[in-house]
């Protein structure tokens, strides 16, 4: 049986910061709980599940006091209210990353990744640096998709270099795509991770998820995307400026990278070492430093890091 529920909402001026531009704010409660949302004449009505249409109705008051007190409200804090509901409502922590597989959260799981979290959520460019195994990547991918389903963003780009282990992209047998597919599976198994199999393929054939080698970066601008440039060490200077300024309005960008993991060429300086100086102190940019107590793999690779840092 549908359950109903209701919302007063005093005029046209505050109905309108309420449900925002397009009734986007209104779009984003009603796909994160899968409600129906009707308005009219002050009243918004919602109905669905009981227990979604009660959790949807809290996010909503709590909307309301922000327009109320404030006269403003933006897609930001939209997204943060309704992950803080949810993660309340399941018993979790205001840490837990929502992506597009049903039921399930992404939660970090040290002091380090917390800060990471953090940062990619209060700054338009990160840098997160560490070993193997903290969670640079994973992490990033699920706050990207997160971004994608609440609609801060349009689309999610995946980069990564195809430089490593010193094997050159020519001498590798196949067209273009089956030589640089080994260098990016794994920004394809972090996402197939994070989404229902059925939606993996859907994705990526529409362009809402985009995963390519870095020298495809050149020459775009990126508006409303969430950008994400992985074991950015094996960037070369040139390459890290070429991509930064790639960032275009409303687009966030994460970069991660292992600075004692560089494959280039001897004599040439790792854009990740060389961009910690550059933007250092400079607002809206976060540089977040990962250690062997952030990693979350089997328990050896924590002792394999210790192992070669002796």
């Amino acid at each position: 049986m549908t359950y109903q529920n209701t919302i007063n909402v005093k005029d046209d001026s505050e109905a309108a910061i309420l449900y925002g531009s397009h009734d986007r704010h209104l779009r984003l409660v009603r796909d994160a709980f899968r409600i129906q949302l009707v308005a009219r004449q002050g009243l918004l009505k919602l109905e669905g599940e009981k227990e979604q249409v009660d959790t949807s109705k809290e996010v909503l008051d709590r909307l309301l006091e922000i327009v109320r007190s404030t006269g403003k409200l933006d897609m930001a804090e939209v997204e943060q209210i309704i992950i803080e509901t949810k993660c309340a409502a399941a018993g979790e922590d205001n840490q837990a990353i929502d992506t597009f597989k049903k039921g399930s959260f992404v939660k970090s799981k040290t002091d380090g990744q917390r800060k990471y979290i953090d940062a990619i959520r209060n700054n338009d460019l990160v840098f997160c640096i560490g070993p193997a195994g903290t969670g640079k990547t994973y992490l990033a991918v699920a706050m990207a998709l997160s971004a994608l389903k609440c609609g801060r963003v349009k689309k999610i780009v995946l980069a990564r270099p195809a430089v490593e282990a010193g094997e050159k992209l020519g001498y590798l047998p196949g067209d273009i795509k089956a030589k640089v597919n080994p260098y990016l599976r794994p920004l394809y198994d972090a996402i197939a991770d994070m989404i229902d199999v059925g939606y993996v393929k859907k994705y990526l054939e529409s362009d809402l998820i985009e995963i390519l080698p870095l020298a495809y970066m050149r020459g775009r601008t990126l508006n409303n995307a969430f950008i994400i440039l992985d074991e950015a060490q094996n960037c070369t200077v040139k390459q890290m400026k070429t991509f930064l300024t790639r960032l275009g309005h409303g687009s966030k960008v994460v970069v991660t990278g292992d600075i004692t993991q560089v494959d280039l060429s001897s004599g040439e300086v790792s854009g990740l070492i060389d961009v910690q100086d550059r933007l250092v102190n400079i607002d809206n940019i976060a540089f977040i430093y990962l250690t062997k107590c952030d990693i979350v793999r089997h328990k050896l690779v924590q002792d394999i890091v210790d192992a070669y840092e002796q």
